[in-house]
């Protein structure tokens, strides 16, 4: 299963909304977890205020917005890649 990372900072409100909004549409599809920047000092230094960013199994995706489709193409890339395995 694909694991979707969301490098995001508490009392962020883009990285609230974009979580909302990427739950749903990955529900049964991937791993979803949740990365607190701030917890990390390589990861606040890779990041720093870019936040949120998305990566499926560690390849960018989007940043700030969900993209949907970005997102989808990501997980098909995923699933064929483990089919070709």
């Amino acid at each position: 299963m694909p694991r979707i990372s969301v490098y995001s900072r508490p009392g962020c409100h883009l990285c609230d909304q974009l979580v909302d909004m990427l739950l749903p549409l990955v529900r049964d599809l991937a791993v979803v977890d949740v990365c607190d920047v701030d917890s990390r000092s390589d990861w606040r230094e890779r990041f720093g205020d870019r936040v949120p960013v998305v990566e499926v199994d560690g390849q960018f995706v989007c940043q700030y917005t969900l993209d949907a489709a970005a997102l989808k193409q990501a997980l098909t890339a995923d699933a064929s890649a483990m089919k070709a395995s």
